[in-house]
């Protein structure tokens, strides 16, 4: 279970670095757009892109 767990760890910081690598002021632009939600629109959008990532894995599995 725990190589699992890191592996998935990996994946996501192997993903959440594409995109400042790729691209870095494509990325800078989206994170200053971030900055100015609320933080309740950062908290939906946190939850449902968790939710999302829970039916992904429910529909894997």
């Amino acid at each position: 279970m725990w190589d699992d767990f890191i592996r998935a760890i990996a994946l996501v910081l192997v993903i959440e670095g594409m995109m400042p690598f790729l691209s870095p002021d494509g990325w800078r632009q989206a994170m200053l757009q971030a900055s100015r939600f609320s933080d309740t629109t950062l908290r939906k959008i946190g939850f449902a892109s968790m939710m999302i990532g829970v039916l992904v894995l429910y529909l894997n599995h």
